[in-house]
């Protein structure tokens, strides 16, 4: 069965959903096989209040723009359908869960990790694989040379498709490889497969008369200090065919 990844993203009114601030955008897009479907899902979202001045500089979502837009209680059986089962690529998961748990809450429904299989967070992974650098999204993409040129202002759709793309380049090592072939299969940042040129030649250089007799020498003196004890020839004896 293929593996269901989709890759979430939300934009909010604030920082903090205890203080009464909401979600007004969700965009997800989803991977089979680490390979785009197209089977994206994104909705702007009345939140019923304005956004903080800081929220609003980073979104741009206005309240007159958001106005008529459904409220989350009018998509949340839509959205749940669409994420059930699947495991969920984040940046910074806990911010994005804190605000659909309270969403989810307020319906009555469980938390969300009660519908999907797992939740990968991508700003731990990118913390462990490039310690002291920066590792927001658009550091990500610039370090992955992924073009994010087209985003001035953060959207949900629009940071999970670049989401999806430093994914892909964070974990292409877990591709797998044609070994017998010598050719490595590998995908590009739009997971499409790509095949690398053929490993170079296994050069193979025996040691020399003088280089035998120089390390035989060495064993005899590490013989001598340790009694017949030297682990190298307990090995090599074990080695040698009878």
């Amino acid at each position: 069965m293929a593996n269901r990844l989709v890759i979430l993203d939300t934009e909010t009114t604030g920082l903090n959903p205890r203080s009464g601030n909401r979600i007004i955008e969700i965009g997800c897009v989803e991977m089979l096989n680490r390979q785009l479907t197209g089977n994206d899902f994104h909705r702007y979202l009345n939140p019923d209040r304005d956004s903080e001045e800081g929220a609003l500089a980073v979104h741009g979502l206005t309240t007159e723009f958001l106005s008529d837009k459904p409220r989350f209680t009018e998509i949340a059986a839509e959205f749940l359908d669409y994420i059930a089962g699947a495991e969920i690529i984040i940046h910074n998961a806990p911010f994005d869960i804190g605000f659909l748990d309270m969403e989810l809450s307020l319906l009555g429904f469980p938390n969300f990790a009660e519908h999907v299989s797992g939740v990968i967070d991508t700003l731990p992974m990118a913390k462990e694989m490039h310690p002291g650098k920066r590792n927001s999204l658009d550091a990500l993409c610039d370090r992955y040379g992924i073009s994010n040129a087209h985003r001035t202002l953060h959207g949900g759709l629009l940071d999970a498709a670049l989401l999806a793309e430093v994914y892909l380049a964070m974990t292409r090592g877990q591709n797998s490889l044609s070994m017998d072939l010598g050719i490595a299969d590998e995908s590009d940042a739009s997971g499409n497969a790509i095949a690398l040129a053929p490993l170079a030649e296994i050069i193979v250089r025996p040691a020399s008369v003088e280089e035998l007799a120089q390390h035989e020498a060495l064993l005899v003196g590490l013989d001598k200090e340790s009694k017949g004890k030297t682990i190298w020839r307990a090995l090599s004896a074990a080695a040698s065919p009878m």
